[in-house]
């Protein structure tokens, strides 16, 4: 019997290592020749929970793949078990093999340098975590975290989960909303609206409010509308030319008037420049003589002819 059961035995073992070779070979081709790949390790230090973040995760550079994360653990246990229990920075320490050619310590100190950080991301709503590295502008905002212990790999600084970030975000927002002090705002509230009411209303007194200015401005407007109309306006230039013209009239005959005054002042000072020169050439005759005729001043602006009366 034992004769008939040893070539079952043997295409058995055969099998069974034909199915082994094929499944590795599957895995090579699947594999992107991964295991054949030249590869680094460096590692992060999280302050905050990494729930969702698992070893196997894809770590990724700008969305594409670059390595995966090969172990997730405590500093305490790693680099701080000598170290007080209460006195433990107890960061969470995310190991990530990274594929390409064997990097030194100098270039990631220089890519660090160059505010390469990396961060805990999600995949979407399945709740997957990955690692992120990305070179950030504001690093400022988030200094390296501190630790005193030597490195096994080159550490790569991290940024905040983004969650965190959002309700760390809300948690400011709450603690500034709790520091207002809402009485004080709604006393200034209602003295802001008190002095608008004035303002449109006015007080009663010296400031007649904004409302009756609008209704005094438009009565206004309608006076001016009034006074511009095309008749009225008609009516008061031809009642300015009658005045102009009237006004031109009296001022030609007082021009009249006063040239003819001058005149008879003129044939005046004449008559009596000629009795003064005879009084002095002769001032006998003026007794003896004759009498010299008389004078006819000018009477309601006619000037009538001298001569001798006898």
């Amino acid at each position: 019997m034992s004769n008939n059961s040893n070539p079952n035995y043997f295409r058995l073992g055969v099998f069974v290592l034909g199915a082994i070779g094929v499944l590795l070979t599957v895995i090579l081709i699947f594999g992107s020749g991964q295991i054949f790949k030249k590869s680094f390790t460096i590692e992060t230090y999280i302050k905050q929970s990494v729930t969702g973040l698992d070893t196997g995760a894809p770590v990724r550079f700008r969305g594409v793949k670059i390595g995966q994360v090969t172990f997730i653990g405590l500093s305490g246990d790693l680099y701080e078990k000598e170290v007080p229990f209460h006195d433990r920075l107890q960061y969470v320490v995310v190991r990530m093999q990274i594929f390409g050619e064997m990097v030194n310590e100098d270039l990631i100190k220089e890519f660090v340098k160059n505010s390469l950080r990396a961060q805990v991301k999600s995949q979407g709503i399945t709740g997957v975590n990955y690692i992120e590295f990305n070179f950030t502008p504001n690093v400022d905002t988030f200094p390296p975290l501190p630790y005193k212990w030597k490195p096994e790999y080159p550490v790569i600084p991290s940024l905040p989960n983004q969650a965190d970030q959002i309700i760390g975000g809300i948690q400011r927002l709450i603690d500034a909303m709790n520091q207002i002090n809402i009485d004080g705002t709604q006393q200034k509230f209602d003295a802001l609206l008190g002095n608008l009411n004035t303002l449109m209303a006015g007080d009663g007194k010296d400031n007649q409010g904004l409302v009756r200015s609008v209704k005094d401005m438009n009565v206004i407007l309608e006076r001016i509308a009034k006074v511009t109309d095309k008749d009225e306006l008609n009516i008061l230039m031809r009642e300015l030319v009658g005045t102009m013209v009237a006004l031109r009239q009296t001022v030609t005959s007082m021009q009249g008037d006063t040239q003819l005054t001058i005149e008879n002042l003129k044939q005046t000072s004449e008559q009596l420049n000629e009795f003064s020169r005879i009084a002095s050439q002769s001032p006998s005759s003026l007794i003896w003589g004759e009498p010299p005729a008389k004078i006819s001043l000018p009477m309601n602006g006619t000037q009538g002819q001298s001569g001798v009366q006898k």
